[in-house]
């Protein structure tokens, strides 16, 4: 069965003038993730602002990027919600449309207890026929305790989990207890920032925006560590730092949007309005991610022995 596994591409959801999905942009941006070597693209998370999109809109979004993919790479689209009937429609439109996975979050609004969360995730399991991928994001839905996701790792259909908790604790204690009771599903981390130290510690790759804006260099860090250069890969873990920084200082994920708007793509209004304030901020922060973007293109102009490859090199 399908497991995630390398680098994946958060996608960013480009929008039209008109506030909806851009087709045209959504298109060439995964022809650009593709010709970049990435392993794989998930559509419709956070940094694809699923949550501004309409039932209609989220399964046209998942047509649009299976049928530009034409299986070259996994597609593994987010179908959480805030309950489990939405996700388990969301998922089987997906195995409809022939995506390799889907990534579950818990569900967001509500406070609910762990043992609710753990069978909102055995709901969804029992229901669907399609590879699951947990996704622990505490910054905008309830952490899931190390516990719960030990007991669903047992289920067969349940491959995999993208942890963004950002805690390197909460990671190792995560791959620790599914480790002792023999189960064997994938972790990846959601965040750009610990990607070298994860690998290291037991992690099959990553889930992240980053992976959308510069898939060079987490492609890079990948591929260093795979080929035991720790130097090359901790020289490009600390490159991306300022950038993930610039980045996160806009609304999320408006950093990222203006970040991908360097390479080329129009990515359109926010969906969420500025305040005067908020638009000086944006302003400052703008030109700020547009000259660490120029200084990153310029060097990726020049690249190290191990990012010239990075396309051709299969996971193993």
């Amino acid at each position: 069965m399908f497991k995630p596994e390398g680098v994946y591409a958060v996608l960013l959801t480009p929008f039209t003038d008109e506030g909806e999905v851009n087709e045209t942009e959504l298109r060439r941006i995964i022809d650009f993730l593709v010709a970049s070597g990435i392993h794989g693209i998930f559509p419709l998370g956070s940094a694809g602002e699923c949550i501004h999109l309409s039932r209609d809109e989220k399964v046209r979004t998942m047509e649009i990027v299976v049928g530009q993919n034409r299986g070259r790479v996994k597609i593994t689209p987010g179908v959480g919600s805030t309950h489990p009937e939405e996700s388990i429609y969301l998922a089987n439109r997906a195995k409809e449309l022939g995506c390799d996975g889907v990534v579950v979050a818990p569900p967001y609004y509500y406070p609910l207890s762990q043992e609710m969360i753990e069978k909102y995730f055995e709901t969804i399991a029992d229901a669907v026929d399609i590879p699951t991928i947990l996704y622990n994001i505490p910054l905008f839905s309830q952490p899931i305790e190390y516990d719960v996701v030990k007991r669903l790792s047992r289920r067969k259909n349940i491959v995999g989990m993208k942890e963004s908790s950002g805690s390197m604790v909460d990671f190792i204690h995560f791959l620790d207890k599914i480790q002792i009771i023999g189960e064997d599903i994938h972790i990846l981390t959601g965040r750009e920032e610990t990607l070298l130290p994860c690998l290291v510690m037991g992690a099959k790759g990553c889930m992240v925006g980053s992976a959308c804006v510069v898939p060079e260099i987490m492609l890079g860090i990948y591929h260093a560590w795979r080929e035991g250069e720790m130097e090359e890969a901790r020289d490009l873990q600390f490159s991306i730092l300022p950038l993930v920084r610039a980045m996160f200082s806009l609304p999320f994920p408006l950093g990222f949007k203006v970040a991908l708007e360097m390479r080329g793509f129009n990515m359109g209004p926010p969906k969420q309005p500025l305040s005067d304030a908020e638009r000086f901020h944006y302003k400052t922060v703008k030109s700020r991610i547009e000259k660490l973007m120029e200084r990153i293109l310029r060097d990726l102009n020049d690249k190290s022995p191990i990012q010239k490859n990075i396309s051709t090199r299969p996971i193993s």
